[in-house]
């Protein structure tokens, strides 16, 4: 489920303008010439790339997978609800009992939790129960090719072709996801050169087979993204009806001591110490469920960039280390994927960036709404109604 974002190794990833320019698209067989040159240019020799590419072709079932992500335009209430069951909490449960030691070691070592790590590792591959059946690197060259985001896929080739090189990857044989992750929890080939841990200490890293290596790898990405040992990530607060909604989003932070001094509370237990900085995300507007999230909860976006799925994972850690289910509330009924996508059509139409029509209430959109919101006299809750849509 994995493909929005994820850590790189600097030597191999490009940024800015040049990944942006990448080319992409055309003849399939003349783009993969060019990759070839690429990689020969930084140093491959020609032998060599040449077996890593012999017989790869682009996979149009990748193509469908990522046009067809419909699952991210849920609301959180629906998304949680399709991926937690009381199965896979007590699952979670019971492997971090299982491997105790393997989780006290990815806290001491890197400053991970095991709620978190068990999050990732159940809603990734159901705890590598299913790791994916598309080969890899047609995977990564058809996501490269197309010209949806060629900045992203086009230097994982390149750093699974170093992996090759190193005898960690089989072109024919190497299956992940559909994005060109891979094993238990679906790491990235830059990410997995960057960042793979031998934990098992058997001399090679199988991020397939060992749980071992797979924790402590994804322990150790997460960590290199910021996360900080021994702090929050996530609670759930009840807030005030009166509250200034104009505050909330993930847009913005204020400390722990102003949220409370404005009637925010945790649920259950005490919030994190008042000097640190907390964003109030209201998934579903002022009515529905509401969560303080901490600087640690930003850092999970490394591993996945949808706004639904990452607060979904975040709750659940919680639910792993005890906290009770959410308080759904009496949210207000939301748009279609249709009208999500009128909607972003007017906003764009406004002046706003929402990063495109997808009809997925994403990060810039709610950010245009709330600014909409305000400028119509409406509670700026970044949540969109029908009543929303017809007065915009």
């Amino acid at each position: 489920m994995r493909y929005f974002m994820q850590g790189i190794a600097a030597a191999i990833l490009m940024t800015g303008p040049a990944m942006a320019n990448l080319p992409c698209g055309g003849s399939f067989n003349a783009w993969v010439d060019g990759v070839k040159a690429e990689a020969i240019a930084k140093g491959h020799d020609r032998a060599t790339v040449d077996a890593f590419f012999r017989g790869v072709a682009v996979d149009q079932k990748v193509l469908g997978a990522d046009r067809s992500q419909t699952m991210f335009q849920r609301t959180f209430t629906e998304f949680s609800r399709n991926l937690i069951s009381s199965q896979r909490l007590n699952k979670a449960q019971q492997l971090g009992r299982q491997h105790k030691a393997l989780f006290d070691r990815a806290e001491r070592d890197y400053g991970i939790p095991s709620g978190i790590l068990l999050a990732f590792w159940a809603f990734e591959t159901d705890f590598g129960g299913f790791q994916g059946n598309f080969n890899t690197l047609n995977a990564l060259v058809t996501l490269a090719h197309d010209c949806r985001r060629p900045g992203l896929f086009r230097p994982q080739v390149l750093a699974a072709l170093e992996l090759y090189k190193r005898g960690q990857f089989d072109p024919r044989r190497q299956k992940g996801a559909w994005a060109g992750e891979i094993g238990m929890v679906q790491m990235l080939p830059a990410d997995i050169l960057a960042r793979a841990v031998d934990g098992d200490g058997d001399g090679r890293i199988d991020l397939v087979s060992s749980i071992p290596d797979a924790i402590l790898s994804g322990a150790r990405m997460l960590r290199d993204h910021g996360w900080r040992g021994g702090q929050p990530w996530l609670h759930e607060v009840a807030v005030p009806e009166n509250l200034d909604w104009s505050k909330t989003g993930p847009h913005q932070q204020l400390s722990v001591s102003e949220w409370q001094a404005m009637g925010v509370k945790r649920r259950t237990g005490a919030l994190g110490a008042g000097s640190m900085k907390a964003s109030l995300l209201l998934p579903q507007g002022r009515k529905g469920p509401a969560f303080l999230a901490y600087p640690n909860f930003t850092s999970l976006f490394e591993w996945n960039k949808s706004s639904v799925y990452v607060l979904t994972a975040a709750y659940f850690a919680t639910r792993v280390e005890g906290a009770p289910a959410f308080n759904p509330g009496k949210p207000d009924e939301g748009l279609t994927i249709e009208q999500m996508k009128v909607l972003q059509r007017k906003l764009e139409a406004r002046g706003h960036d929402v990063g495109g029509i997808d009809g997925i209430l994403g990060a810039m959109t709610r950010q245009a709404v709330q600014a909409e919101q305000a400028r119509l006299g409406l509670p700026p809750d970044a949540w969109p109604t029908r009543a929303f849509l017809d007065r915009l």
